[in-house]
């Protein structure tokens, strides 16, 4: 049987730290940001943690075995 892979688009967003919470990006930075409000777009910028309920999921696509 082949190795099982880590899901490659969930390596590109997510980062586990090293007390076991996973790191993830705010959506709606990308484009169309003239729109939105110097705020708005200062609090997108920092990382956010992912929900306790969507952390085990996550760790599944990260740590194929």
């Amino acid at each position: 049987m082949p190795k099982m892979k880590t899901n490659s688009s969930a390596k590109k967003r997510f980062t586990i730290t090293g007390s076991g919470k996973i790191k993830r990006k705010h959506a709606f930075k990308s484009h169309i940001l003239t729109k939105k409000t110097k705020k708005q777009k200062r609090n997108l910028t920092y990382a956010g943690t992912v929900h306790k309920a969507d952390e085990s999921n996550i760790k599944l696509l990260l740590t194929m075995k």
